[in-house]
This record gives structure tokens, C-alpha cells and sequence, in this order.
């Protein structure tokens, strides 16, 4: 009976389980592995930990396969990394990929089909059934994201100010302020500025309280953080469609934390793609990236 190990790497948290035999054995969480988050004594600190206590619950010393799947897995010496950790822990086979990779085969087990990632960071990936992909947006914090946690907040503060110039009503620098411990605007202003900054997707759950509560500035940052998620779900199937000849319909999985626990995100969301294609078959539960890496952890067990 193969023994696999699978890893989901995200940008806050990482999760690892073992299983045998289709039987999860053990599961662990720890903070990221994404190095350039959290740095790389952190993120080798992180991972060794989380390697450890399920190691430990499992009560093993080795693995047949493993599957690691990591938001900075293109970045020069991640692999190498990861892989040299894995060997340290018994891992006989082991592959690190993207964890677009690991949330795609969760949703599809190798299948065509779209994914929308939207936690921290955003990505929208589809993929055909030669295995082709098409891309839009996940171009970084800084350079894209739209829609993510991180693009909330960032961008909620961003409109909150020009509001406080306009002596137009929002609660969010009073908020940010309470949540950064600011006092005054000028030192809000210092700490959004500051390098390496603050954690701007931490205050995503903030701005999505004061959306609810009827906030004009957070509305209107959920309202264009949901229709930049279904923009770029729609142009990924019209590549998809155009350059792969797909006749139908291509389906539709998502995951994160913005859609997932921000129900007015996810309500324009669903509601968008079904205005843009009528007959595109939508997920209604999130991917469990975690799945994928342990499908792929099977496979490579083999």
C-alpha cells in the first residue's frame, strides 16, 4: 500500500495531508512557504514544520510519492528547495509545480476546464484536453491581482483616501486605522507606504464587513474586485474556445477565500458569469487545492 504526501503551498497558509490506500492518515497546517512573503528562513521554517507534525500524527519516516504544490514554484531555486526538503523526509518520488497545477487537477483530474483563484492573490487558468493552457491576469501584488484579497485591500485604501478628499462618507481609514494601529491619517499613510508593508489582504474580511453594512467606498471595491474575476474567467473560455476548437461549453471551478467567505463577491461573481455565458456549467462549492496535490501524489505512486 503506497503511502503519498500531498502539499498545498498557498500565500498565507500551508496544508499537508497523508494517505494510504485512499485513507487520509494525517493532516497538518503551518504559516507559508512562499519565500518571498515571508522570507526564506520562514518559509524553510514552515515547511520543515509542517513536514514534522504530519509526519508525527501519521506515525511514518518515509513516503512513496509526494506532490508539492506552491505559489513561487517558477521562481528560480524553489524547486531545488522543496525537493532537497522532500528528500531530507523520505520522499522516494516527489514533483513541485504551481499551485495553479495542484487546483486545476483538484477541479478536473487532468480534464479541461477554467479555475479562478482569488485568495491573497488572484489567477484565472484554463486548461484543454491536450492539456494546452490559457491565462488572464495573476500578474503580481504589484503589477495585477485583480480581485484578490490583496487588490481589496489595497485598493480599499487607495479609494477611502480619495473619498476623505472629497468629504465623501466611509468608514474604512477608521477601520484600517484601528486594524494597522494608527491614530492619525498621516501615520496610516507612513505604514501603507512602508517596505516591506503591511499585510493588505488581512484587511479584506474588514472591507467585506463594512460592504455589508452599506460602506459606498467597500461596495463599490467588491463590486469591481467580483467583476474583475468573472472579466477574466469569460476571456480565458473565449481563448479557449477560439484557439483549442472547443465546441461546448467549458466548466467552471473556483477557490479562495474572496469568493468563498465573501458572500456579496461571490453572489456578483456567480451572477456575472451566468449573464456572460448563460450555459457555462459554475462550480458551487470551492476546489480543495489540497485534493489535487494528492491526486497527482497517486499518480506519481504508481
Amino acid at each position: 500500500m503506497n503511502v503519498i504526501l500531498g502539499v498545498d503551498g498557498g500565500g498565507t497558509h500551508t496544508r499537508a495531508s497523508i494517505e494510504a490506500g485512499g485513507q487520509v492518515l494525517a493532516y497538518a497546517e503551518s504559516g507559508s512557504i512562499k519565500r518571498l512573503r515571508v522570507g526564506a528562513e520562514a518559509a524553510e521554517e514552515n515547511l520543515r514544520s509542517v513536514l514534522k507534525d504530519v509526519y508525527a500524527q501519521a506515525g511514518i519516516t518515509r513516503v512513496r510519492a509526494a506532490s508539492v504544490g506552491v505559489a513561487s514554484a517558477s521562481l528560480p531555486g524553489i524547486v531545488e528547495w522543496i525537493t532537497a526538503v522532500l528528500n531530507d523526509f523520505n520522499a522516494e518520488r516527489s514533483e513541485v509545480v504551481g499551485d495553479e497545477v495542484i487546483a486545476l487537477d483538484a477541479a478536473f483530474q487532468g480534464g479541461a476546464g477554467i479555475l479562478q483563484i482569488a485568495g491573497t492573490g488572484s489567477n484565472t487558468i484554463g486548461r484543454a484536453a491536450d492539456g494546452s493552457r490559457e491565462c488572464a491576469g495573476g500578474y503580481s501584488s504589484r503589477l495585477g491581482d485583480e480581485g484578490s484579497g490583496y487588490w481589496i485591500g489595497v485598493n480599499s485604501v487607495r479609494r477611502a483616501l480619495h473619498a476623505f478628499d472629497r468629504e465623501e462618507p466611509t468608514k474604512i481609514l477608521e477601520k484600517v486605522g484601528e486594524i494597522w494601529g494608527t491614530p492619525t491619517l498621516e501615520a496610516l499613510v507612513n505604514m501603507g507606504d512602508s517596505t516591506p508593508g503591511p499585510d493588505f489582504a488581512a484587511l479584506a474580511p474588514a472591507i467585506a464587513e463594512l460592504a455589508e453594512a452599506g460602506d459606498p467606498v467597500a461596495l463599490g471595491v467588491l463590486k469591481q474586485a467580483a467583476a474583475d474575476l468573472v472579466e477574466f474567467v469569460l476571456l480565458v473560455r473565449s481563448k479557449l474556445k477560439s484557439r483549442h476548437n472547443i465546441a461546448g461549453e467549458v466548466p467552471v471551478a473556483w477557490t479562495g477565500s474572496v469568493i468563498e467567505k465573501t458572500p456579496l463577491v461571490k453572489e456578483a461573481f456567480f451572477a456575472g458569469l451566468k449573464a456572460g455565458a448563460p450555459e457555462m456549467p459554475v462550480a458551487a462549492e470551492a476546489v480543495v487545492s489540497l485534493d489535487g496535490a494528492l491526486w497527482r501524489a497517486r499518480r506519481l505512486a504508481e
